[in-house]
């Protein structure tokens, strides 16, 4: 009997798990603090400033504009994004882009100006574009993003504009939390329940 009580409240812990996965995409309030190379905003008004990067050069802020965004695990996001599915590809470059930033394989200006050129014709033709050497990044990361598994995302998220299009609202931001995404936390459940399924059938045999 206590087993099942646990088997039951394993399972109720995975379905909450599995709703939260489903929700995840939240309305936030974002105010633009300023840029050094990356831009900085106030999520939700807190007083520590959140590093992230733009992927929409033809779509402007000014400093202490403030707006709605949908913020979403990135590439759950993709599907409603300012660019839209058909870039998926240019999304997940970017994001392989960003995670080498962060990681000190591409500086923040390398970064940058090849995020920019992936969604903008305009981007390219500017002298930070070829400065920085944003075709050849570009090119690597698309060839990278074609092979890369989802696991290569963790931790990315997409912040949205409600209402914003290309050149039109404020900016699209990538940005990224060391905060286990639902995603990965669903997989932990499902991990508990198979954990739960081999201990019964050990019971069961003896």
């Amino acid at each position: 009997m206590r087993f099942n009580r646990t088997c039951l409240a394993l399972f109720v812990a995975l379905m909450a798990l599995v709703l939260t996965n489903a929700a995840f995409a939240k309305s936030v309030t974002m105010t633009y603090e300023g840029q050094y190379q990356i831009y900085y905003v106030s999520i939700n008004g807190s007083s520590t400033f959140t590093p992230v990067m733009c992927d929409s050069f033809d779509n402007n802020i000014y400093k202490g504009e403030t707006w709605t965004a949908t913020a979403t695990p990135f590439l759950q996001g993709i599907a409603s994004s300012m660019f839209g599915p058909s870039m998926t590809l240019d999304y997940k470059a970017a994001g392989l882009i960003y995670k080498s930033m962060l990681a000190g394989t591409l500086t923040t200006l390398q970064a940058q100006w090849a995020v920019w050129g992936l969604f903008s014709t305009n981007a390219q033709g500017s002298s930070g574009f070829t400065t920085y050497g944003g075709a050849v990044t570009d090119a690597t990361y698309l060839a990278l993003a074609g092979t890369a598994s989802n696991s290569s995302y963790s931790g990315l998220i997409l912040y949205t504009p409600v209402g914003g299009k290309p050149g039109f609202g404020p900016q699209e931001f990538i940005g990224y939390s060391a905060v286990p995404e639902p995603g990965s936390l669903t997989l932990l459940g499902t991990g508990l329940i198979g954990l739960a399924g081999a201990i019964r059938r050990k019971l069961a045999k003896a």
